[in-house]
């Protein structure tokens, strides 16, 4: 990863995120997708700024955007790099207008995560990294500021719980865990928490899409945390027909016995 090509990466999230905050200022209208999750003005406007940036910025390297049309799995499976992209996670939280929504670009390779860049247009912060490159948080013009998670993660843990998506599962999960605190946070700004050590823990057991974790699965890989599958699997990107996710658990000390506070 280059210098060049991670600050080309940094602009166009900024980018899509002044693009966001254009359509969060003004009085947008929401439309529903097929399977009911909203979609607005700004969604859009986001992706085609992202699409049309890095195909400018690495002409070689496709890009799946949550807002792609067009693009088969026999396609997408030939591609051994790739962009991924969720232009505007969190959509039902921008609806809600909490600030609680982030831009999201990952660099895919071989099914890993190598790259990934979470932007929040309201706040400025962003959060960029990966597992072979560390984990930093840049606010505004600043300088990035390295990024470790908790360890060792000592009660009482901070959990992560979703503002949008709460399940029976995951509130005993939350009962398992003993000692512990809920947090409510939207999008991917989980894991970015996770990654800065001021949350410990994030599952996730209802449905998500892969451009939903790769960008913040690589800040977190790159702080010292995992995502990891319901058998302790770090997640893959790509690798099959479907890109919808199972459940995960994002966590920053891998020593806390997760699968005992996970078990069905």
């Amino acid at each position: 990863m280059t210098r060049d090509l991670r600050e080309g990466v940094i602009r166009i999230a900024r980018a899509a995120a002044a693009e966001i905050i254009k359509v969060y200022d003004s009085e947008f209208a929401v439309e529903h997708k097929d399977d009911r999750s909203p979609l607005t003005a700004a969604d859009l406007a986001a992706h085609h700024c992202i699409v049309d940036g890095l195909r400018q910025l690495t002409p070689d390297i496709p890009v799946l955007s949550e807002e792609s049309a067009g693009i088969t799995t026999a396609q997408r499976r030939q591609w051994a790099r790739l962009w991924l992209v969720d232009p505007l996670d969190g959509t039902r939280e921008f609806v809600k207008r909490n600030g609680e929504f982030t831009v999201n670009i990952a660099l895919i390779e071989d099914g890993v995560t190598t790259f990934g860049v979470v932007q929040a247009p309201v706040t400025g912060a962003l959060w960029h990294g990966g597992q072979q490159l560390g984990a930093f948080r840049r606010d505004g013009d600043g300088e990035d500021r390295p990024l470790r998670t908790r360890v060792p993660a000592t009660a009482p843990r901070r959990v992560a719980a979703s503002r949008s998506h709460r399940d029976e599962r995951t509130n005993t999960f939350i009962e398992r865990m003993g000692e512990c605190e809920p947090v409510g946070l939207g999008s991917s700004l989980k894991f970015c928490a996770v990654a800065e050590g001021d949350i410990d823990v994030y599952p996730r057991f209802g449905p998500t899409s892969e451009w939903d974790t790769a960008a913040a699965q690589a800040v977190l890989e790159g702080a010292g945390g995992a995502v990891l599958d319901l058998s302790g699997r770090p997640f893959r990107y790509n690798q099959r027909d479907t890109l919808l996710n199972g459940g995960f658990i994002a966590i920053g000390d891998t020593s806390l016995p997760w699968r005992d506070w996970a078990q069905a």
